[in-house]
């Protein structure tokens, strides 16, 4: 990872959304249940706005821009790149995330969960 990714990933941290910090606050209380998520995490040439490297789940969180032929288009590119490399990638629209989270975390919640248990399944 450059330097350059590196420090813009720390400004994005400081620069979150209001859809961002309030996952971000869910996100944080999942990790004190183990898991390991992490804000604006640099994967290959992208930033994540949430990661779990070790469950290999990306979690992005999409304003209006992303609704856009443009932003659907690199979107599109991003999630192959990342479902190519491991990744499962979970995306929810701002407003979602401010007025129905106990639904994004409930999606969240059962991705992370389905994923143990294929992990547990895969050592029999």
């Amino acid at each position: 990872m450059t330097n350059i990714m590196s420090e813009r990933a720390r400004q994005m941290r400081r620069e979150k959304t209001q859809a961002e910090k309030k996952l971000w606050r869910e996100l944080r209380e999942l990790n004190r249940q183990g898991f390991h998520f992490r804000q604006q995490a640099p994967i290959g040439p992208f930033i994540a706005d949430f990661a779990d490297h070790t469950a290999k789940i990306v979690i992005e969180v999409d304003g209006g821009q992303h609704a856009e032929p443009k932003g659907l288009k690199t979107d599109q590119e991003r999630t192959r790149w990342l479902e190519a490399n491991g990744y499962r990638v979970l995306r929810f629209w701002n407003n979602d995330v401010l007025t129905n989270t106990l639904s994004v975390m409930d999606t969240v919640v059962r991705d992370v969960g389905l994923h143990a248990s294929d992990k547990k399944e895969a050592a029999r």
